[in-house]
């Protein structure tokens, strides 16, 4: 068991923060921690740095995504501008290297790069004695995730980790857990249940889209684009913290009939139920987004993804064929249309996501923490795959005791259950 355990975000898009709840729940379900502290990190920054990583990014998602992408990619260098990046971030975290230093944990798990360089600038300079951990939330790997003092990285997938790898992180400490999402979007949900439950027609193709956590997103936009759909179909219109959005959009569905139908929802923590009544999800690929749709089997349809990050989730959704693209409004309905034409490549495709789709992540990240703690070594499936470890029919019977399985020294009788034998 852990004493102290302190998770590191940053509100630099919603995806970081919701990966770092999910570990904090796993955490406390799972029992495995005495103390569990969820930070954003931005909070203890100065005012530059916290606009800088929070509305400057926001601003440049909607004004200028092709300025964002291009800082994307040139600054994907590894081992790069390291110098001048760490030393701008140290002037303006001192408060944050305090808070760190006061709390003293046992382990930290960083989800975003900033507080990472942070961590690892501390440990290089023995200023604090703690276990480092990184996890990667997105489908892809920047050269800025890239430190040099740490113990554990976590990746979506095996390719993200041979990308780590080939910049010079030990494979070792390298684990292919899927991207940290809530424990609940793993519970099955019956598609007609849920319709009923929100009032949702229970015949008709679901679409949900989703303009993000922050009400980012041409959503009227695409909205005008879907009420050119030839198949009727719903729209389950996820409009984030926008009220002026939601409000407007209500009052369009009371007016309007035709093809779509629109429901409105503002932010919500039932996003699980509400993509386990859709059928496909549209919208910008972010990590966070990406995991939870493929945990319910949701086929993808990506629209103008921001350049840099999303751009790299799409091509890994378009290989793993759980997606489509649409880089032109106008012809969005007829991708869809097309789409809803052949329901066998819909099935392929839904059978693609789950098999993508690692809804248990999260609790794979502590378990395996738990297994290095204790300095245990597994075989190279579980170290590389901890996920292989949830899909386990037993995992249930060793989650409930997982941690004193660990404590008590019983390693050896938890690897023979997971192993299935």
């Amino acid at each position: 068991m852990f004493n102290r355990v302190l998770i590191l975000s940053a509100t630099s898009g919603a995806g970081h923060i919701r990966s770092a709840q999910a570990i904090e729940k796993a955490f406390l379900e799972s029992g495995t921690a005495r103390e569990v502290r969820h930070v954003d990190s931005l909070e203890y920054t100065s005012y530059v740095v916290r606009n800088l990583y929070s509305k400057t990014y926001i601003d440049m998602v909607n004004k200028a995504p092709d300025l964002l992408g291009w800082l994307y990619d040139a600054s994907d260098k590894p081992w790069k501008n390291e110098r001048r990046r760490l030393a701008f971030d140290r002037l303006n975290t001192r408060p944050l290297v305090r808070m760190i230093n006061d709390y003293k944990p046992e382990i930290v798990i960083c989800t975003h790069f900033l507080p990472a360089e942070i961590i690892s600038w501390l440990l290089c300079r023995k200023k604090i004695h703690t276990k480092h951990v990184i996890v990667v939330t997105d489908f892809d790997v920047h050269a800025s995730w890239l430190c040099r003092h740490y113990d554990q990285y976590f990746t979506a997938l095996e390719e993200t980790k041979e990308h780590l790898v080939s910049m010079g992180v030990n494979r070792d400490k390298v684990s292919v857990s899927g991207i940290p999402i809530d424990p609940v979007f793993a519970e099955p949900k019956n598609k007609i249940e849920m319709r009923k439950k929100y009032g949702l027609d229970l015949e008709r193709p679901t679409i949900l889209v989703s303009a993000g956590g922050f009400g980012v997103g041409p959503m009227e936009e695409l909205l005008d684009s879907l009420r050119q759909l030839k198949h009727p179909a719903q729209v389950i219109a996820m409009c984030g913290r926008n009220k002026n959005l939601k409000e407007k959009l209500d009052r369009q569905s009371a007016t309007e009939a035709g093809n779509l139908i629109v429901k409105a929802v503002a932010h919500t923590s039932d996003m699980d139920e509400y993509m386990a009544a859709s059928d496909m999800v549209l919208g910008k690929p972010g990590g966070l987004t990406t995991a939870e749709a493929l945990s319910k089997g949701l086929v993808f349809v990506i629209v103008n993804p921001i350049p840099g990050q999303e751009e790299r989730n799409s091509d890994h959704l378009l290989e793993e064929g759980v997606a489509i693209r649409c880089n032109n409004l106008p012809a969005l309905a007829y991708k869809i249309d097309k789409l809803l034409d052949d329901q066998e490549r819909i099935k392929r495709m839904h059978e693609a996501a789950l098999h993508l789709a690692r809804p248990r992540a999260a609790e794979a990240l502590v378990y395996r923490l738990l297994a290095l703690q204790a300095g245990s070594n597994f075989p190279a499936q579980d170290q590389n795959d901890p996920e292989h470890l949830c899909k386990s029919p037993r995992l249930g019977k060793i989650w409930k005791t997982g941690g004193a399985m660990v404590l008590d020294g019983r390693l050896k009788f938890a690897r023979k259950l997971l192993r299935g034998s």
